[in-house]
């Protein structure tokens, strides 16, 4: 077992964009296949550039605030309680469009 509390986490720098914080609760190892299960929080204007992964899935849950999530160049809004799912190799970009923090809840699975 293990148990973890969001207040008591340290901020951690997003590796696509510096601007933006993450929580992570789990990490690469804790469970197999789980890449990391963390939470992001997109000040606004902020972007987490177009990237993939060509090994894991990543899924993701709006908690709060506006955005707008780009798959393989196709804009998806995002609002809290959307959950999107991006697949290997899939070219995504995550957009504060709000003037809010954007909150993500998410969490990646390595492809088999």
């Amino acid at each position: 077992m293990k148990i973890t509390q969001m207040q008591t986490l340290p901020d951690e720098i997003v590796r696509h964009n510096a601007a933006i914080s993450k929580k992570v609760m789990l990490r690469a190892g804790d469970i197999p296949q789980l890449t990391q299960f963390s939470q992001a929080r997109f000040p606004a204007g902020q972007i987490a550039k177009a990237h993939c992964h060509p090994d894991m899935y990543e899924v993701f849950f709006v908690e709060a605030g506006a955005g707008q999530m780009l798959v393989e160049g196709t804009p998806h809004p995002l609002a809290p309680g959307v959950c999107i799912t991006v697949e290997p190799n899939e070219v995504h970009e995550v957009v504060n469009t709000g003037q809010e923090d954007l909150v993500l809840t998410y969490f990646g699975l390595k492809a088999m």
